[in-house]
């Protein structure tokens, strides 16, 4: 395996306020990665710089060796945590801008999440419930052949029924070589597909370990593990 994504020294500021401070750490292909917090721990500003939508105050981040910007979006596939579809287009129109946009679309892995999800191509998205619109947005993020997709909350919206249906759907779509981060407060969701967890607590990084270390190492599964480490901050 080799190193898909690094960062050295990575901080970054708004005015007196630090949101992230000062990440070192490497992150190799092939694996399935938990970046976990609570809210304000950093993960979603993390998350932005690795996508190029903020620049960090000091620091370097490059994916397979290139600074952030149009060579590494080229291989980075992103699922933000918010709607960003228009809504007046149906979904086979976001289809077509997708195949326009990313050489590395595959416009018939699309139609086959689709229609695994009963969706139409045909529906409109204003027409939509929220937790369709982010089932079609997460097809969108998973039809590419990426080296990297990031995932922020890709279950956030989905009903309890539907959400092993939804990570089925992910792990069936994307290339063993390429590596998901997926930042969630669904844990105990998500624990069983993954390789590797980062914690992060006031910006830092607090914790980096494979779950099997985790395991063996503490007795206990990343779920409990989080509520110990992070309890004066969620209760």
């Amino acid at each position: 395996m080799s190193t898909l994504m690094e960062c050295n020294n990575l901080t970054k500021k708004y005015g007196a306020k630090t949101a992230v401070d000062n990440i070192s750490l490497s992150i190799e292909s092939g694996h399935i990665i938990g970046l976990l917090g609570p809210n304000g721990s950093g993960k979603t500003t993390l998350i932005k710089m690795i996508n190029g939508l903020l620049i960090p105050t000091s620091g370097t981040l490059s994916v397979l060796g290139h600074r952030i910007g149009v060579e590494s979006k080229k291989v980075i596939s992103y699922l933000p945590d918010h709607t960003w579809l228009n809504m007046n287009q149906k979904v086979k129109d976001l289809i077509v801008f997708f195949k326009d946009f990313f050489a590395d679309f595959e416009e018939e892995r699309a139609y086959d999440m689709l229609q695994k999800l009963n969706i139409s191509p045909n529906d409109r998205i204003k027409n939509m419930s929220k937790g369709t619109k982010e089932k079609v947005q997460l097809i969108l993020t998973m039809s590419r052949r990426a080296k990297l997709y990031v995932l922020d909350e890709p279950i956030a919206g989905v009903d309890p029924a539907a959400r092993d249906y939804i990570l089925d759907v992910i792990l069936s779509n994307y290339d063993p070589e390429a590596t998901l981060l997926i930042s969630t407060h669904l844990i105990a969701d998500i624990e069983n597909i993954l390789d590797e967890v980062l914690f992060l607590k006031n910006g830092s990084l607090c914790l980096a370990s494979s779950v099997d270390d985790i395991r063996s190492k503490h007795g206990k599964s990343i779920d409990m593990l989080f509520r110990e480490v992070f309890k004066c901050q969620v209760n």
